[in-house]
């Protein structure tokens, strides 16, 4: 299994529009593809913003391309998020998960 996360700063009058964007548009499209398994979101308080951590579970480097492109390391981030950022990562990371 692969976790991939992404982090991004969104403004904090837009916080809870992410949350919601998250909720009813992005993992509703993960759960379509083959071999996405689960998603997290993780939230605190930094840097006069509010600091998102995204964490995706995958069965492959081959599912995740199936969101991602071929380039998998390249952050998906719709125009609508980023205008709701302060800041955000424009890559991703992959881990291998052990247990």
């Amino acid at each position: 299994m692969i976790s991939r996360q992404w982090c991004g700063l969104a403004r904090p009058e837009c916080a809870d529009d992410y949350v919601a964007h998250l909720r009813s548009e992005t993992f509703p499209q993960l759960s379509k593809i083959t071999g996405f398994v689960d998603a997290s979101i993780l939230r605190r308080p930094s840097g006069g913003g509010v600091e998102f951590l995204i964490v995706t579970q995958w069965e492959s480097l081959k599912a995740i391309q199936q969101f991602a492109g071929e380039d998998v390391e390249r952050a998906v981030v719709p125009e609508s998020v980023q205008a709701m950022m302060l800041d955000y990562d424009r890559t991703v990371r992959h881990y291998d998960v052990l247990d």
